[in-house]
């Protein structure tokens, strides 16, 4: 059986809404195998200076990322649609675990299946530091 995700492609402004929304509710979870499920079991990822493929290889990345990215909370916001491809813009902030604070900035660009799976994503993104009081991505 073939995995599925609505909605599926073409996008309409409602449509590309609904899969941005579903997108930041997933990774909020900080759950790396329900973000993965996303995405096609071959998906191309960008994510800064790091080329991944395929289900496995998110799962890793992500939670990586979960261990050094504490009190991860984003925002994503749709930007452009057409077709089968979404640009979204986001921000994100997170700790270290010497309590220190970054907000990060970046763009996304998403092409999905037929299935309306995700099978690349290409991001880039730039790190701030902030104080704690600065936080502004609700909890």
């Amino acid at each position: 059986m073939t995995d599925q995700r609505p909605p599926f492609p073409p996008f309409t402004a409602e449509s590309a809404e609904q899969k941005v929304r579903a997108a930041e509710d997933a990774w909020n979870s900080r759950d790396p195998e329900r973000v993965a499920l996303a995405y096609t079991e071959d998906s191309e990822w960008r994510n800064r200076d790091v080329f991944l493929s395929g289900r496995a290889e998110i799962v890793a990345f992500l939670r990586d990322k979960w261990q050094h990215e504490l009190d991860y909370r984003l925002r994503k916001e749709l930007w452009a649609f057409t077709g089968n491809r979404i640009a979204v813009r986001f921000e994100y902030e997170w700790r270290t675990d010497q309590d220190r604070w970054f907000r990060s900035y970046g763009n996304e660009n998403w092409e999905f299946d037929e299935n309306g799976l995700m099978r690349r994503r290409y991001a880039s993104i730039n790190d701030f530091r902030i104080a704690a009081t600065e936080r502004r991505v609700a909890r």
